[in-house]
């Protein structure tokens, strides 16, 4: 027999994936949003991705813009496919380009496990895509 006491709903447990994912989307993707040439450089300097302009101009938009949509819910669902793909090739990227260790992985694998749930499971109750 299941306690219904340890049950949580599940809208308020994808609300909170979406603030704590969309909030570091937000905060990571501000800057570059800011400053698009200097992260266009620093994607084609640091990182080795040739064009930095290109790479660094749609790492910026997936970060910040895909992070407003998964904290208000709206297509959350499409911007965490994007987050996860770009998790994804920051984790390959990150093995195999530049030699990082677990450590240097751990944010984009944890960015890809909570994008890989708001995938699943979507945006939830608590969000604006049902209002359309």
């Amino acid at each position: 027999m299941i306690n219904t006491l340890l049950l949580i709903n599940s809208g308020w447990v994808l609300l909170f994936v979406r603030i704590v994912l969309g909030g570091i989307m937000i905060y990571y993707g501000w800057p570059k949003i800011k400053d698009l040439k200097a992260n266009a450089e620093d994607f084609s300097s640091k990182e080795g991705f040739k064009p930095g302009w290109l790479w660094g101009t749609v790492a910026a938009f997936v970060g910040f813009f895909g992070g407003v949509a998964i904290l208000i819910g709206f297509f959350a669902e499409v911007a965490a496919t994007l987050m996860a793909l770009q998790a994804t090739v920051g984790i390959v990227w990150g093995i195999t380009k530049m030699g990082k260790s677990f450590e240097g992985l751990s944010h984009d694998l944890l960015l890809l496990a909570v994008s890989l749930i708001i995938i699943t499971f979507g945006s939830g109750t608590y969000s604006v895509m049902p209002l359309f």
